[in-house]
C-alpha cells in the first residue's frame, strides 16, 4: 500500500478514535473498512443527506473519498 494511502487511513482512524472515544484497534478496524469500501460508504452518506425535494448539486459519478491531488 502506498504512504499516501496509509497515511490517509491513519488520519481517518485518529479522528473515528476521537470523536467516538473507542479503543485504537476498533478505530482503525472502522476506517479500514471506509476506504476498502468508500465507493458504497460515499453513495450512501450522499442519499442518506439529501433531499428528495430538490436534486443533489454533486453528481454521484464525481465524488471520492479522499481526492488524488
Amino acid at each position: 500500500m502506498q504512504s499516501e494511502n496509509l497515511s490517509c487511513l491513519m488520519r481517518l482512524s485518529w479522528e473515528i478514535q476521537r470523536k467516538k472515544k473507542c479503543s485504537r484497534a476498533k478505530s482503525l478496524r472502522a476506517a479500514w473498512a471506509i476506504t476498502l469500501n468508500e465507493d458504497i460508504t460515499i453513495y450512501y452518506l450522499v442519499k442518506r443527506h439529501s433531499h428528495s425535494f430538490y436534486p443533489n448539486k454533486i453528481q454521484l459519478s464525481d465524488l471520492t473519498l479522499f481526492s488524488n491531488q
